[in-house]
């Protein structure tokens, strides 16, 4: 067991324990979890999961348990389950790559202290939201140009981001396609009652908010804007990303991904 100082650290740690031929086992949250699975991506090397911060996002898709007993039986017991990856500007991460609104979200989750668990990341929404202006996004998926004005943009692998907010609870690990979520314009106000919808999966009812599927996207905007995936600024608008089909092999339980909370 190493524990690790870095992102970059623990990618080290995991290329060694793969080359030696052991099967790659990451205690820690979304964002160590999606660098490390970047990194052995395109690699016969297998990833295990023990969630350990804040999200465990891909862990709860995955169907894996948050008790740490429950969680390495998986490891002793699961399947070998091959997902896709994501990549943004030559970044992988395996979850889901959110800008605008989102940015400032995940800006201001990274720096709070004074939310604890899962929490923080309704809290930093409500947050990011007094001083939120909507901008323009000009994507091409797969070729085809599309413009939406409002929120965000959420390009999604994964079902579920923020502590378990299922902003894409169609998304398939394995389908060689991200959903794409444009979130429109709709008032503060609006926007606020519609926020615990999100958690349900239920905000796709919303007359706002479009869902379109692509394995390639460009992306740019009328203002900068941080690109975050697995809880990491791993980029910033413009932005290209595109999927890696069943390019990671994890331990998870057999079985469907999970469906969001009713």
């Amino acid at each position: 067991m190493v524990q690790a100082r870095s992102l970059e650290h623990g990618i080290e740690e995991a290329r060694r324990a793969a080359q030696a031929g052991e099967i790659t086992v990451v205690m820690s949250g979304d964002g160590l979890v999606g660098a490390v699975g970047g990194a052995l991506a395109e690699t016969s090397a297998v990833l295990g999961i023990l969630p350990g911060g804040r999200g465990n996002d891909l862990a709860r898709v995955l169907g894996i348990p948050s008790d740490p007993a429950g969680a390495v039986a998986v490891l002793a017991d699961g399947s070998e389950r091959s997902i896709d990856v994501g990549e943004v500007n030559g970044r992988r991460f395996l979850g889901i790559a959110s800008f605008g609104f989102d940015s400032d979200a995940n800006r201001i989750a990274n720096e709070t202290r004074v939310v604890r668990g899962n929490l923080v990341y309704a809290y930093a929404a409500v947050r990011a939201l007094v001083a939120w202006k909507p901008a323009t996004f000009e994507l091409e998926l797969d070729g085809h140009a599309v413009e939406s004005v409002g929120y965000s943009v959420a390009i999604a692998n994964s079902r579920a981001y923020g502590g378990g907010m299922f902003i894409a609870p169609e998304a398939d690990l394995s389908d060689g396609q991200f959903d794409v979520v444009l979130t429109g314009d709709s008032g503060k106000l609006r926007a606020l009652a519609n926020l615990p919808k999100v958690f349900k999966g239920r905000h796709l009812e919303l007359e706002h908010v479009r869902v379109l599927r692509a394995a390639e996207v460009s992306v740019t905007a009328d203002r900068d804007f941080a690109v975050y995936a697995d809880g990491e600024h791993l980029t910033d608008l413009p932005a290209r990303l595109r999927v890696i089909p069943r390019a990671l092999t994890v331990v998870a339980p057999a079985g469907p991904l999970a469906d969001p909370p009713r």
